[in-house]
């Protein structure tokens, strides 16, 4: 009877020794097989690479550039209205000469891939332009202020200002020259008329700018009657294409 119930010990007691080590073959197998698949999904996915930051450095330049005007005007309090009224004029041209830059510059990068070497140093390029702008712009005196107080300085500085805004837009012409050449494939077909209008716009803003940028033949207020010009322009591309719009819709 002893020797019956202590074979039956022995036997239970392999049997336990045998599922236990069975349990951990099989353990060892599931986590040989997740080790596996994770390498697996670790080789099959793709190196990650350096994303540019050019597009986040971009607003904070034209964030600062259109900044810089109002510190200006804090810094320069008016002593009557007319005076004020100036500095408000004169803040709200150049203003509006850097959103329009801005809002062009932001429709083409949402498009346009900035990896290549070029067009980073042709973004470079622009930003540093566009960081000039109101250092220029604020030395100048604002248009209806008496000829007599127009120097040289004032000339060259006129000159370099609407060379200045005469690149920017020629840079901008190149990018949108690129997004409307049909062999790229960079924006639907529908939309290459678009493009090609806006580069030709931009190319004539662009012109106009580094005529205005001749020196010693455009007195200050000339200059800035020209340069106020380049507003009607874009506002006659706007109804141009309006117009071809809704020759093709009829």
């Amino acid at each position: 009877m002893l020797g019956r119930e202590k074979r039956f010990c022995t036997r239970f007691v392999e049997l336990k020794v045998s599922s236990q080590i069975q349990l951990k073959s099989i353990s060892d197998m599931s986590e040989g097989k997740t080790n596996f698949s994770s390498e697996t999904a670790d080789s099959a996915r793709p190196p990650q690479r350096p994303r540019p930051r050019i597009e986040s450095l971009t607003d904070l330049v034209f964030g600062l550039a259109l900044s810089l005007g109002a510190l200006v005007l804090i810094s320069k309090q008016p002593t009557n209205p007319v005076d004020l009224y100036h500095a408000i004029a004169g803040f709200g041209f150049s203003f509006l000469i850097l959103i329009q830059i801005w809002f062009r510059f932001t429709e083409i990068m949402s498009v346009l891939p900035v990896q290549t070497n070029w067009t980073r140093v042709l973004n470079t390029i622009l930003l540093f332009l566009v960081a000039l702008e109101p250092y220029l712009f604020n030395i100048l005196p604002f248009f209806l202020s008496p000829p007599q107080t127009f120097t040289e300085l004032y000339d060259v500085t006129s000159s370099i200002y609407a060379s200045d805004i005469g690149a920017i837009y020629g840079i901008l012409a190149l990018f949108t020259h690129i997004l409307a050449t049909e062999e790229r494939k960079l924006v639907a077909p529908d939309l290459l008329r678009k493009y090609k209008l806006s580069r030709n716009l931009e190319i004539v803003v662009a012109i106009i700018f580094l005529v205005s940028a001749i020196p010693q033949v455009w007195v200050l207020n000339v200059r800035y009657t020209i340069w106020a010009s380049t507003f009607f322009v874009y506002r006659g591309g706007s109804l141009v294409r309006g117009l071809r719009k809704r020759r093709h819709s009829s």
